[in-house]
């Protein structure tokens, strides 16, 4: 079995609680038909039939994902075969086999649409992240900048989504509100400037501090008052490169906001030292990919 684990996520439990949602598990208390059982496979399909089936990209994609559909199959059939035939991480063309399954008929329907979901919607991720990686190279072909993804994720998945970026070839931002600070204009507002904000953060304690300016004229207070990292928001590739120069490598930049496919290599040749997108996994289209059995 392909083992699969991500610090702070846990496998075993991320998988009980999508099947039982699939499978209605605890909904009689809320006077809803449930009783954990899939009607349709435990109705037709006898209990000793076995399928043998492929899982299958009708995209060109980068793959994420197979090892928690095999999770997902091996929870309710821990004796089926499975032949991981790529790996999370590989970039391959439309058609092409990710894995052949072979157990409990029952079971493998019960799991199928579980294992596809996550599979497709990971694989989305990273594909999509692949092509602003690409879309970001300078002439010389190598990535002029870092791409990160960002927090704009679907509630319960961070930790998969941002392990779906990571295999499309982005690099992780901050997991969540814990371990970095980020300044934003709200918190600017509230604290009443740029330099404020830092300065409180600072004598909190804070050890990583992000802050958000638009305007070139925040980037000295901001860096004065002990800011690690500015992420220069909503900025035009020619003002981006103009506070590029302001902050003379003095701490990392970042270009956020208004970064898609077209955008995205202009501001990458500003200087800065990573641009982050949003869309990775807030908008990025699920991969086609299907499974077929076969009776044996």
């Amino acid at each position: 079995m392909t083992q699969f684990t991500l610090p702070g996520f846990d496998l075993a439990a991320f998988i009980r609680a999508t099947l039982a949602e699939d499978l209605g598990v605890g909904l009689e208390k809320w006077g809803l038909p449930g009783g954990g059982r899939d009607v349709t496979s435990e109705s037709v399909i006898p209990a000793d039939a076995r399928f043998t089936g492929v899982m299958d990209s009708r995209d060109a994609i980068v793959v994420a994902g197979l090892p928690l559909a095999e999770a997902f199959f091996r929870h309710l059939d821990p004796d089926c075969t499975i032949e991981t035939l790529v790996h999370d991480g590989d970039k391959v063309p439309a058609g092409t086999d990710l894995m052949r399954i072979e157990g409990r008929a029952r079971a493998l329907l019960t799991a199928e649409r579980s294992a596809l979901n996550i599979v497709q919607h990971l694989s989305g991720i990273a594909t999509m992240t692949q092509a602003y990686v690409t879309a970001m190279r300078g002439p010389g072909g190598n990535p002029a900048c870092t791409l990160l993804d960002t927090r704009k994720t679907i509630p319960g998945l961070r930790f998969l989504e941002k392990y779906a970026t990571r295999q499309g070839g982005a690099q992780n931002h901050r997991m969540g509100l814990w371990d970095a600070a980020m300044i934003k204009d709200n918190h600017v507002a509230v604290a009443g400037s740029v330099g404020e904000a830092v300065r409180r953060a600072r004598e909190a304690g804070v050890e990583k501090i992000i802050c958000e300016v638009d305007r070139l004229d925040q980037i000295e207070p901001a860096l004065a008052a002990g800011a690690h990292h500015l992420l220069l928001d909503n900025m035009d590739p020619a003002t981006l490169a103009e506070a590029v120069s302001l902050v003379a490598g003095r701490v990392p930049t970042e270009a956020s906001g208004g970064v898609n496919l077209q955008t995205i290599a202009a501001k990458a040749a500003s200087g800065v030292d990573y641009i982050s997108v949003g869309r990775l996994t807030q908008s990025a289209p699920a991969a086609d990919i299907g499974l077929d059995f076969t009776p044996l």
